[in-house]
């Protein structure tokens, strides 16, 4: 029985599933949406939502003249191109500073031709096309 046991191992160990969550929130915030399976999208969804909250704490430090190096240093440790951390800090998370959550949605597509896997669509909400 499952009783209190959070997440999903997706099949992989937990080095591997945290290299998958890595580089499918640096997609997510590189593109704007990903397309992945269902059960994926939905295991990287609170970790991405995590990351935008700690961009917005540090413009919100950054606004009172203080540095926001740390969340900075936080968010630049998980995500893997600081190409994409510069992004989510200047771009991504100024457009949600008035939003208290909910970044990102996930989109049902149906199931895959191959293995018929349900996919879905991760994207960021209120992202300009």
């Amino acid at each position: 029985m499952r009783h209190r046991v959070a997440g999903r191992k997706l099949g992989r160990n937990t080095s591997q599933r945290k290299a998958l969550y890595r580089s499918l929130m640096t997609e997510l915030f590189r593109h704007g949406r990903i397309q992945t399976t269902l059960a994926k999208a939905q295991s990287v969804q609170s970790e991405a939502e995590k990351l935008v909250t700690k961009a917005k704490a540090g413009l919100a430090k950054k606004q009172d003249g203080k540095q926001d190096v740390a969340e900075r240093r936080h968010v630049a440790g998980i995500l893997y191109d600081k190409a994409v951390v510069r992004k989510l800090f200047d771009e991504i998370a100024p457009g949600y500073a008035e939003r208290p959550g909910g970044y990102t949605r996930i989109v049902k597509l149906g199931p895959r031709k191959g293995d018929a896997a349900e996919m879905a669509m991760l994207e960021l909400v209120d992202r300009a096309e």
